[in-house]
């Protein structure tokens, strides 16, 4: 099946189903202007990818609210889960941040996959189609886009937008930069029903995140939605070492084993992060765009969210950008009506604040996996502390993840 522009309106085609692409999807529906979500999963998978997700009032939260989900959002949000522990190896603790129990902070919680759903629920079902992968996106004489899938599908798109993350199929429609190995790896492990099943961990953990920091390691923990606490085993090692390590990652019993190996010196209530952990653990490496990745705007298509500025998860701001992102396009397209007129302005004002984001990323990734990176963290928070008037404007270390 083929699908065409209309003469009334640009055929918009948004590549990917992450937040990124849902917001920009549901904010041009709340404006009348139709747009199309191809969605390489056969189904909505957000609840699979990540965890829980702090969603800042100066971004994620502005294009909450150009969607109309704002006060649905905060009914459901997790204000709590701006806690923060950050301790060294030895279990000393550095920085101990707690929400207060009758404010409301400007960074809460929410799950990924219940921040999905609210999009979702608010989105006409017939723009989004899944099943749909992108195998080529051609350009035509006219400043479109041919669009083909590898279910067979084509669609002919006035613009195509990349939400399509990291390893973007679009994103080579405009510049030959790639996603490369940012020298750090994770393992990701998950402790179901935390409170219940492991009282010590949960009381360790708290409400939030926790940070245990070592030269080039750190055990990095948050608490989700449903109770899980979601952990991720950071390592600064070269590209190959998740293939080289010989860490059994299928076998799990043998794999915690091993990587309470690598932890060996390390307290023994930290340790507790990897011996409570369940059957899934999960490889991945660490990827990032080059920091103020910018492109000459070119006519048709234009990128979201990581797929334009992929960094790594220190700044605490992947899915506000994408969303940010999103609501800053969708307004620009509304103004302008010119699809390129409106991609024009929004590359502009997007390449000025991701930048800021990318380098404080890529800053905050140095320091985390340095030596004495518990102190050098704290440091850095206590003369933020001293600095800045307001404490609304510094990013807490629950944030950085």
């Amino acid at each position: 099946m083929t699908f065409v522009s209309h003469k009334q309106q640009p055929r918009i085609a948004i590549i990917g189903g992450g937040p990124g692409g849902l917001t920009l999807a549901l904010i041009l529906q709340r404006h009348g202007i139709p747009s199309i979500v191809y969605e390489r999963e056969a189904s909505d998978t957000n609840r699979e990818r990540g965890g829980s997700l702090d969603i800042h009032e100066d971004s994620g939260q502005i294009a909450l609210r150009e969607a109309g989900l704002l006060d649905p959002f905060l009914a459901v949000a997790r204000f709590e889960g701006e806690d923060f522990r950050l301790l060294d190896k030895s279990g000393t603790l550095y920085m101990d941040e707690r929400a207060e129990e009758d404010e409301q902070g400007s960074r809460p919680e929410i799950d990924r996959g219940e921040l999905c759903d609210l999009l979702l629920h608010a989105l006409d079902p017939g723009r989004i189609r899944y099943g749909c992968k992108l195998t080529d996106a051609a350009p035509l004489t006219d400043g479109r886009y041919e669009l083909r899938f590898e279910n067979g599908l084509t669609d002919v798109a006035d613009l195509v937008v990349g939400a399509d993350g990291a390893f973007s199929r679009v994103r080579p429609l405009l510049t030959e930069a790639k996603a490369e190995y940012a020298g750090i790896s994770f393992i990701e492990l998950n402790v179901e029903n935390a409170a219940a099943a492991h009282p010590d961990l949960a009381a360790l953990n708290a409400r939030g995140k926790l940070f245990a920091l070592s030269g080039g390691q750190a055990i990095l923990a948050q608490l989700n939605g449903d109770g899980r606490i979601k952990v991720y085993l950071a390592f600064k090692t070269d590209r190959g070492w998740l293939d080289t390590c010989g860490i059994p990652f299928d076998r799990p019993e043998e794999a915690k084993r091993q990587l309470l190996g690598y932890f060996e010196d390390w307290d023994d209530s930290l340790k507790n992060y990897i011996r409570y952990a369940g059957s899934t653990v999960l490889p991945r490496r660490i990827y990032m765009l080059p920091v103020g990745l910018q492109w000459p705007h070119k006519p048709g298509a234009t990128l979201i969210g990581d797929a334009a500025h992929l960094m790594s998860p220190f700044a605490g701001e992947g899915v506000n950008l994408a969303m940010l992102d999103a609501a800053e396009l969708a307004l620009a397209i509304v103004e302008h009506k010119d699809v390129n007129l409106a991609t024009a302005a929004y590359e502009a004002k997007m390449f000025a604040y991701s930048s800021r984001s990318a380098k404080e990323s890529a800053d905050n990734l140095e320091l985390i996996f340095a030596d004495n990176a518990a102190q050098k963290l704290k440091e850095l928070f206590d003369h933020y502390y001293e600095h800045t008037a307001s404490s609304e404007d510094l990013q807490t270390g629950a944030d950085m993840l």
